[in-house]
């Protein structure tokens, strides 16, 4: 028997695309809609809204379909509490549990629309002290109080933003023909204007940026203080430590491009001296370690996960093997963050990206567009990417943050002095 529902859409809901994916969802799910109110925002900042009559062929269809539209967006009329039921052991959750997006979400308890903490995507709701909170799996406690089904819930996309910035401009596509220096310039005032303000950057990177030179650009930016958190593996510092242990990156002599004698067994001399050591913090207390990236995060009191993988050689003994807790620290960082720069790691990229917020601004950068697609597909569809080489990327950026840096310096003592004849 043929079932309806009314649904509500509020917002850009055109220009970010909101409403011909709501028309293709439907019609992808053998449903039908029908628009009862559509009103058009006349103006660039006015919002639009639209009120739609969704069918199905019975009701468990119509609830497939309403249950792919809410994670669009779009939200039932009705402002019912969300309901909510026990979980009856650890890590078990109630049947018909809601499932949360990266999305901005709202709960309504006790009559009160509440905004989730923590939000991220493949988690659940909980609601304890009438605060909802994400909560992953691995982190449910028998009774806690778990939001089932869509009432009571609100979903707010990213909307495309009123001015422009390098997000909207790349509009989440994927080229390695675009102007690469022109957008690492329009990433460098992001940058920039994220640490002048006081906003938190963290970088996700790979041994790559190692094995292509990117290594002292890198170290360059955490010493400047552009860079909050490093979320990595074992072979990031195992390689950066080679290289400046031994001048070898897997063994190669990154200044003449040739293997170096003996040079297959470096990384593996790098963990044991910084085993021997103690950890890293210690290598560098000690002398050993003197430069690179690991040495600038321990002397600028960067904090970092290097989270292990089951190909770790060693691994380093600041590598945490244990993978639910190197989880749970990763998520702890970028939890307030406002840019992330992944670099050339699909795993790790991943693995971040499944911890952000629509709403974080990340920039992917690998030589592989594999990367870029996969972080996409697998729902982080705020990234931009740029396919280039990392190697080349990163010295670039530090040029540019460089340049700005020196012109903001030119432009102080003029707006110094045009405040001071304001004020006379």
């Amino acid at each position: 028997m043929e079932a309806m529902r009314e649904i509500e859409l509020k917002g850009h809901i055109i220009d970010s695309f909101l409403l011909p994916k709501v028309f293709d969802k439907v019609m992808d799910m053998n449903g039908e809609f029908e628009i009862l109110e559509f009103e058009i925002g006349k103006h660039k900042t006015d919002t639009s809204y639209a009120r739609l009559m969704i069918k199905g062929r019975d009701q468990e269809h119509l609830d497939d379909i309403i249950g792919e539209l809410h994670r669009l967006g779009a939200y039932l009329p009705e402002a019912e509490d969300a309901i909510v039921e026990e979980a009856p052991k650890d890590k078990v959750v109630p049947k018909g549990f809601y499932s949360t997006t990266n999305h901005t979400t709202y709960v309504k308890v006790d009559g009160e629309w509440r905004r989730v903490k923590d939000q991220k995507m493949d988690a659940l709701i909980v609601i304890k002290d009438n605060e909802a909170v994400c909560t992953t799996l691995g982190h449910i406690k028998k009774g806690d109080r778990v939001v089932v089904g869509n009432k009571g819930i609100r979903v707010v996309p990213p909307e495309r933003p009123r001015g422009h910035t390098i997000f909207d401009f790349m509009g989440s596509q994927v080229s390695s023909e675009r102007p690469s220096q022109a957008l690492i310039r329009e990433i460098a005032e992001e940058i920039y204007e994220a640490k002048e303000s006081g906003g938190k950057i963290v970088v996700v990177g790979g041994p790559a940026i190692v094995h292509t030179g990117g290594q002292q650009a890198l170290a360059e930016l955490i010493r400047k203080g552009y860079v909050d958190a490093l979320l990595s593996g074992n072979a990031l510092a195992v390689h950066d430590i080679e290289y400046n242990l031994y001048g070898t990156s897997l063994g190669m002599d990154l200044k003449t491009g040739e293997l170096a004698p003996e040079g297959h067994k470096h990384h593996i001399y790098a963990i044991s001296e910084i085993t021997r050591a103690g950890s890293i913090r210690e290598a560098v207390e000690k002398g050993i370690l003197t430069g690179g990236i690991m040495y600038e995060c321990i002397k600028n009191g960067v904090p970092y996960v290097l989270a292990g993988s089951i190909r770790d050689d060693g691994p380093l003994p600041d590598v945490i093997t244990d993978t639910m807790k190197a989880q749970d620290l990763m998520r702890e960082h970028v939890k307030d963050a406002d840019i992330v720069l992944m670099l050339a790691t699909m795993l790790h990229s991943i693995a971040t990206g499944n911890c952000l917020a629509s709403h974080v601004r990340t920039i992917c950068v690998d030589i592989n567009p594999a990367t870029v697609t996969k972080l996409m597909d697998r729902g982080t569809a705020q990234a931009i990417g740029i396919v280039t080489d990392v190697g080349t990327f990163l010295p670039w950026l530090a040029e540019e943050l460089d340049a700005l840096e020196k012109a903001r310096k030119k432009e102080a003592p003029a707006l110094k002095a045009k405040g001071k004849k304001t004020q006379a």
